[in-house]
């Protein structure tokens, strides 16, 4: 079955806006242009998520990590940055739709954490907020099933993706298949899903908002869980990616320099163009801007120039 959401007005209303954010930025070629703003980006993540279940470590420690250098922390949660590390460097490898690539993840991403790590979990599960038992997982019995169904649903295309990797997220939370790591594997599969339709996903620290206000996004998996649906939770994620695209933007749209759009085309043209190609794929670009970015890519030696002015032809320099 499908799972329950309705579609309310705040969530086209988002829908709407983050369609916008993408395509604007797709169209500053803000994915494609800085390797350091997506490593950057990808270190946010990972320290964003892993705080969200108690990691102490900071964005400068997991740099440090990332870069093979020593630090002083706890073991646990050094050895869990290690591992969110080797997930997210293969998170391209990863099929969406695959549950087997799922337990797989879960392995990578809580070896050395958890007995069974990549396994469902074999025993019934409540989580306690206070004094009070907040929710109780379905038994461990329906598991193989409801995962099933759950993947089943994914492979639909007549949903789209926004909501669908929502509603993963949301549900994946509330029948609790593993043990431990069931936050972390919901906020990376919603991240893998987004991915598949849009890449820039891949770079894009929503978590970093999620942690900064921890509550309202336990108070919307609650209010999910009360409605039984997950109409709560689509609103609260919908809105968390909206904010986290508007943040990417202001931090991001300072205008490419010539240095960016020669590595952009570079890495993107084939191996013959023109400058009219040139100026084609950067559509705001003056005719003067472009002749002086490719002479300037001649004489780094990034392209080789061929013919004169009419008759001009670029190669790219294989290297």
């Amino acid at each position: 079955m499908k799972p329950p959401y309705e579609i309310t007005t705040s969530i086209l209303k988002y829908i709407s806006s983050i369609s916008e954010k993408i395509g604007e930025v797709n169209a500053t070629y803000l994915v494609k242009t800085n390797p350091s703003l997506r490593k950057q980006n990808q270190i946010k993540t990972i320290q964003s998520s892993l705080s969200i279940e108690g990691n102490s470590l900071s964005e400068e420690q997991i740099t440090a990590i990332l870069e093979n250098k020593r630090i002083i922390g706890p073991q646990k949660d050094i050895a869990e940055v290690l591992n969110a590390l080797e997930v997210y460097k293969n998170l391209n490898r990863f099929k969406y739709h695959s549950e087997k690539d799922f337990l797989k993840a879960h392995k990578i991403l809580m070896k050395g954490l958890v007995e069974n790590a990549g396994k469902y979990r074999n025993k019934g599960v409540g989580i306690i907020k206070g004094l009070e038992v907040e929710h109780i997982a379905p038994p461990h019995s329906n598991l193989p099933y409801l995962m099933q169904d759950l993947f089943e649903y994914l492979k639909d295309k007549s949903e789209i993706s926004l909501i669908k990797s929502c509603v993963f997220h949301y549900e994946m939370e509330f029948i609790h298949p593993f043990m431990d790591g069931n936050g972390r594997m919901g906020r990376l599969w919603q991240t893998l899903i987004l991915m598949n339709e849009y890449p820039l996903f891949e770079f894009l620290p929503f978590e970093t908002l999620i942690s900064q206000n921890q509550s309202a996004y336990y108070k919307a998996l609650s209010d999910s869980d009360k409605e039984g649906k997950s109409t709560k939770f689509i609103e609260y994620m919908l809105s968390i990616i909206d904010s986290s695209l508007s943040e990417l933007l202001e931090n991001s749209t300072k205008k490419l320099t010539s240095d960016d759009r020669i590595k952009i085309f570079a890495e993107n043209c084939g191996n013959d163009f023109t400058r009219k190609d040139y100026m084609n794929y950067f559509k705001d670009l003056s005719s003067a801007t472009a002749s002086r970015d490719l002479k300037k890519a001649v004489n780094i030696g990034i392209i080789e120039k061929f013919g004169d002015k009419k008759t001009t032809v670029y190669k790219r320099r294989l290297l």
